[in-house]
């Protein structure tokens, strides 16, 4: 008798888990996971278990589909977007106040370079300078005495000669002074410096930095490198059998592999006229601004010209959900403070390309419109 009761009191219980499990599968008819459940077309969501489950807000994009020209290139800067320090005289590294990664304004002080030989320079423009007064009057001199008629032609011109020597010799320290960035007016008042100052020749970010103090450099040496990368464009290496298939404007999208998926837009701007030794032609491209994703100079892009501008809409696939061989996005409905809410909109599914879903939205549907996109285990 009693392992009969055991037994209706066993079979109760698992009934009631049954009766249980079927309900809350009827309440959660399109969810794959406990944690995200769309209740009436409907999902909510607070922003805490959104940046947990690492969610994403996303856009529908516009991909193309007509004829395109594949492309591999780098992002580069103009050749007047780049310069590279050097010293015009070797000497010592003394002050090196930047680090890599630091921004310069044009003008901007560098560093310093020491040497005796400066000293020295100085202290020929000051003796060029005292010698080149004399000559000067000398020179005058013999001009009024052989328009006189007293002194002889040869005289005139010696006098001349020596004077028209010091002269550009004067000029010729004056001018190395200068580009030592070292003042004159400060050498002809006795004021003399051992050091020579280097400035920014650009305004941009400090990329390299190849000495440090009491390096020793040498007029070749590279000690500094500076970019400006407020005017990056692409670089793209294009095969001789598509070249006579693109024109200046032609619409190129890009990605860039290392980095993200995200595809970012450009414009053919030059094409080039020679062919290089592994049959390609470099085609210049104008990177649509503005955008905020840190380019770096010499990063690796894949590219795709447009040829024909026709385009679908597309999605990426992690923000498609399937039930019952219908396919479903979540649109973004309303944000508040701490959550979102999203409505399921129904979709039509076109083919894959590129790494995206081509697909139709219903009419009435916004495209520039915010989407949902989660990983795969928790959305499908």
């Amino acid at each position: 008798m009693k392992s009969i009761k055991q037994t209706i009191i066993l079979f109760f219980v698992f009934s009631v888990m049954i009766s249980c499990s079927k309900d809350s599968k009827k309440a959660d008819p399109l969810s794959s996971s406990s944690e995200l459940t769309i209740v009436n077309g409907t999902l909510e969501i607070s922003k805490d278990d959104f940046t947990k489950q690492d969610l994403d807000l996303i856009d529908l994009v516009h991909h193309p589909l007509g004829k395109t020209v594949s492309s591999t290139g780098l992002i580069e800067v103009p050749p007047n977007g780049k310069a590279v320090i050097t010293a015009q005289i070797g000497g010592f590294v003394k002050n090196t106040p930047l680090l890599v990664g630091d921004k310069v304004k044009k003008g901007q002080f560098l560093m310093s370079i020491e040497n005796i030989e400066f000293l020295e320079i100085q202290q020929q423009y000051l003796e060029s300078k005292e010698r080149l007064k004399f000559l000067k009057s000398e020179f005058e001199r013999q001009k009024e005495l052989y328009q006189e008629k007293i002194t002889s032609e040869k005289s005139f011109l010696r006098s001349e000669s020596e004077y028209r020597s010091i002269e550009a010799m004067h000029l010729g320290l004056r001018k190395k002074l200068q580009l030592l960035n070292i003042d004159p007016g400060l050498v002809e008042k006795g004021i003399l410096s051992s050091e020579a100052k280097l400035y920014a020749p650009i305004s941009g970010d400090v990329t390299h930095i190849d000495v440090k103090s009491g390096s020793p450099v040498s007029p070749t040496d590279v000690i500094m490198e500076i970019v400006n990368t407020d005017h990056l464009h692409l670089e793209l290496s294009v095969f001789e059998k598509d070249v006579l298939k693109l024109k200046v404007g032609q619409t190129v999208k890009f990605t860039i592999p290392e980095s993200n998926s995200k595809s970012y837009n450009g414009e053919i701007h030059l094409i080039g006229k020679s062919i290089g030794k592994d049959r390609t032609v470099k085609v210049h491209v104008h990177i649509e601004e503005p955008y905020e994703d840190g380019f770096i100079p010499g990063m690796f892009v894949q590219a795709k010209i447009i040829l024909e501008e026709k385009t679908s809409l597309a999605i990426d696939k992690n923000a498609i959900i399937e039930k019952e061989n219908k396919y479903y996005i979540l649109r973004l409905n309303r944000e508040t403070k701490d959550n979102y809410e999203f409505e399921l909109i129904r979709i039509e599914l076109g083919e894959e390309k590129d790494g995206v879903q081509l697909v139709t939205i219903p009419e009435g549907q916004h495209e520039d419109q915010k989407f949902l996109r989660g990983r795969e285990y928790l959305i499908k």
